[in-house]
C-alpha cells in the first residue's frame, strides 16, 4: 500500500506492474527512480542524440547524474546516462571541462544500455564513444586496484564491441572548430590510443582530476 500512494497508482495497478503485466511509462519510471534511488540507467533513452543542446543543459545533466565537478549546479532533471553521453559526442563543439566529464559517465554507471553500441554506429559517433570508453577503462584499471574487476571487464567488452565498428575517417573529441595548425599538432603528438580510434585530441587518463586511486568521490559503488 505504501509503495503504491508513493508512486501515486493504485494498490491493484501495482501488483500487475510487480506482475509484469503493465509496463512503467516515463512518467512512473522517473516517479520510482526520484522515490528509491534507483539507478538512472532505469529511465529511457531518447535518440538520437541532440546536437544542438546548450553547453548549460548538458552541464545541468551531468550534474543531475552526480558528476562533482558541476555539483554547484540545480535544477537539471536526471536522465539516462548513455542519453547524456550521446547528446554530448554528438556536439560538433564541447567545453573541456564537459569532456573531462564523459569518462566519469562511464565509471559511474558502467552497466550501459544494451542500445548504446548500435545508436553510437548509426550516428557515426563509435570512435568517439570508443575513446572516452578506452580511457574510463584505464581509470577503472587504476582506482579499482585490478586489472579483472566488474567495471573494467564491462568497459572492456564495451570497447571491443565498438572495435568492430571503428570508423577510418578521422575527427576530433568535440573540437571541430580547431584550426589546420592544432590539427597537425595534435596528429604528431596524441597518445595511442587516440590513433587507434583515428581522433585528434590529447586527452589522457592523468589529464582527468579523478583519475587517482585516493579520489573518494569516485570510489564503487
Amino acid at each position: 500500500m505504501e509503495a503504491a500512494k508513493r508512486l501515486g497508482v493504485s494498490q491493484p495497478y501495482l501488483a500487475l506492474l510487480e506482475a509484469g503485466k503493465r509496463r512503467l511509462d516515463e512518467r512512473l519510471t522517473r516517479r520510482a527512480v526520484r522515490v528509491y534511488g534507483a539507478s538512472p540507467v532505469a529511465l529511457p533513452t531518447k535518440y538520437p542524440p541532440v546536437r544542438k543542446v546548450e553547453d548549460d543543459k548538458l552541464a545541468r545533466a551531468l550534474a543531475a547524474l552526480g558528476y562533482p565537478g558541476f555539483a554547484y549546479m540545480k535544477g537539471g532533471w536526471k536522465r539516462n546516462p548513455m542519453e547524456v553521453l550521446l547528446t554530448a559526442l554528438a556536439k560538433p563543439n564541447l567545453e573541456a571541462r564537459q569532456v573531462e566529464a564523459l569518462p566519469w559517465v562511464l565509471l559511474e554507471y558502467p552497466e550501459t544500455a544494451p542500445d548504446l553500441v548500435s545508436y553510437a554506429r548509426s550516428e557515426n559517433l563509435s570512435n568517439k564513444l570508443g575513446f572516452v570508453v578506452g580511457l574510463a577503462r584505464q581509470v577503472a584499471e587504476r582506482t579499482d586496484g585490478s586489472v579483472n574487476s566488474h567495471r573494467v571487464q564491462k568497459l572492456r567488452q564495451l570497447e571491443r564491441e565498438l572495435s568492430e565498428s571503428r570508423l577510418v575517417t578521422e575527427g576530433t573529441l568535440c573540437q571541430d572548430s580547431l584550426s589546420t595548425g592544432e590539427r597537425e599538432r595534435l596528429r604528431e603528438n596524441r597518445p595511442e590510443e587516440a590513433k587507434y580510434w583515428n581522433l585528434l585530441t590529447k586527452w589522457r587518463p592523468e589529464h582527468l582530476s579523478y583519475a587517482s586511486p585516493q579520489a573518494n568521490a569516485y570510489n564503487h559503488r
